[in-house]
């Protein structure tokens, strides 16, 4: 739960007319603001920290406002917007709710006022979308605003602000998809965490008084991202014919990526397209399909696949085995593939390019193991490295030692030599040598650590590392992993750790990066 500030109560004096900056829609908005930051944080930092979320309230005037109430309100203050290009959203945004159809499938439970309601909302939404977009064509951010709540008087929209290169160094798929009761479908993971943190501050904003109370406990950020990476499969489900909400696939892929048969993790893939799709081939087709629910039975059928042919699906069912043929036009987007990676691993891909990886139901962007800049400021802070040669060398030993499939652990520290001296009786001492791609793969092909120095010389190798247990480490992963956290908070000399999980996890562990955590 977010523990923030309560604010202190107002003077009784009569106080001068308040400025924008000062301005409160309601008593806990800087509380409801502070616990939205923080949501950004969690769920965007996970995904692309060169995302740097950065979230805004937005108020908008519905009527002719009191005396000394602005008509448009924008918070914090350092936002670096005019206020003035929002001045007249409320109206424009009512012009194009005239304009759009109703979109909202009826239902019983739809009232023509919720209807209406919904409808007004869409407009200014969509008209405070344009303002932003405008503003945003010759600065290096991109704003999202979320769903509009009438509170005391004004329509409130949170804003998520973000890099624009961040956001669109991630394949995607075509936008404008929708549920049919009117709701957007997901064209990729970063899409539906955005959707999932707007549906966080809506839920937040519909509250009494939001910001209010201590029973305030917005979801954790796995949880989060689990509901994102649901939202993305319905895509490919409804592309299919399928009910997207029924299809479930999320949930049903998690569950056949972590069976095991007969001991061993599945790997292969699974191909998800309509029956006769013209670059489908079929090798046999089963007589009774079988449906992807049926766990064990698809696992077991992933055992006959080979790196050229695949299991078939509509998405509900497995129909037959196949192999991919001539060339795809991707702007149909009705073929897509599952790829079994590892134990409890798996990618969903379209035309050659990963829209999402999961590990242990956890769903991420596809970046680089490894993120380049994140490792130069890791060097920088924790050894003062600066030197181009040095830390493009050390990118390479990472870059190679990241790509061993039974992971691995290094540990490089400013004082290697004694380190190896001192724990030579739990390792393989060896003459000091600077690691080359080559060397890297041959030391990392054994069980323990591999100890080097920041020029890139390794000392040892096999090195059990020692040090005292905190509270940091988690079960939910190895021993390698929680050894590392261990070795790293107790040395008493700066060193770093990386961390190459078998799943294709690789973490970087750095005492600041610990303190971070906290």
């Amino acid at each position: 739960m977010l523990t923030l500030p309560l604010l202190s109560a107002p003077p009784v004096a009569t106080q001068p007319p308040l400025e924008a900056d000062t301005f409160k829609v309601w008593p806990y908005q800087t509380r409801f603001l502070q616990a939205a930051q923080n949501i950004a944080n969690g769920i965007f930092n996970a995904l692309d920290d060169e995302l740097e979320p950065f979230t805004m309230l937005l108020a908008l005037h519905i009527d002719s406002p009191q005396p000394d109430a602005p008509l448009v309100h924008l918070e914090p203050a350092n936002h670096g917007l005019d206020t003035l290009h929002f001045t007249n959203a409320v109206n424009r945004g009512r012009d194009i709710e005239r304009l759009v159809p109703v979109s909202l499938a009826i239902r019983e439970e739809v009232t023509p006022e919720m209807l209406n309601r919904r409808q007004e909302s869409l407009g200014i939404r969509t008209a405070v979308q344009d303002v932003f977009d405008k503003l945003d064509e010759n600065t290096i951010y991109q704003h999202v605003p979320g769903w509009p709540i009438r509170i005391n008087g004004y329509f409130v929209m949170t804003v998520l602000r973000v890099r624009r290169k961040a956001m669109r160094a991630y394949p995607s798929l075509r936008p404008h998809r929708f549920y049919t009761d009117g709701r957007p479908l997901a064209p990729s993971l970063l899409a539906a965490a955005i959707f999932r943190f707007t549906e966080e501050c809506v839920k937040s904003l519909s509250e009494p008084e939001p910001g209010s109370g201590i029973m305030m406990r917005p979801r954790e950020t796995e949880e989060i991202l689990r509901a994102a990476g649901k939202s993305l499969l319905d895509t490919p489900a409804q592309a299919l014919g399928a009910e997207p909400g029924a299809a479930r696939l999320f949930n049903t892929l998690n569950t056949i990526s972590s069976l095991r048969y007969e001991g061993a993790g599945g790997v292969g893939k699974l191909i998800m397209a309509r029956r006769r799709h013209p670059n489908v081939e079929e090798v046999f087709a089963l007589t009774c399909p079988t449906p992807l629910t049926d766990y064990r039975a698809v696992r077991k059928l992933l055992e006959m696949t080979t790196p050229d042919v695949s299991l078939l699906s509509d998405s509900e069912n497995v129909y037959a085995l196949g192999r991919l043929v001539g060339e795809y036009d991707p702007t149909r987007e009705d073929l897509f593939v599952i790829n079994f990676i590892n134990h409890y691993a798996w990618e969903f891909q379209h035309d050659g390019k990963v829209l999402m990886r999961t590990i242990y139901s956890q769903p991420s962007l596809p970046r680089s193991r490894v993120n380049r800049t994140r490792f130069r400021k890791d060097l920088k802070r924790t050894f003062h490295l600066t030197d181009p040669a040095k830390i493009e060398h050390l990118w390479e030993v990472v870059l190679e030692a990241s790509r061993q499939k039974h992971g691995t652990l290094m540990v490089i520290t400013t004082e290697a030599l004694a380190e190896a001296d001192r724990l030579k009786l739990q390792c393989t001492l060896i003459e000091p040598v600077p690691l080359t791609p080559l060397i890297t793969r041959l030391v990392t092909s054994i069980d323990g650590a591999v100890l080097l120095d920041p020029d890139g010389y390794c000392y040892s190798i096999g090195v059990i590392l020692d040090g005292k247990a905190s509270g940091r480490g988690t079960s939910t992963r190895g021993a390698r992993y929680n050894s590392a956290i261990r070795y790293v908070e107790t040395s008493p000399y700066p060193c770093l750790a990386i961390v190459v999980s078998e799943d294709g996890m690789v973490n970087i562990i750095t005492k600041d990066r610990l303190e971070e955590e906290d």
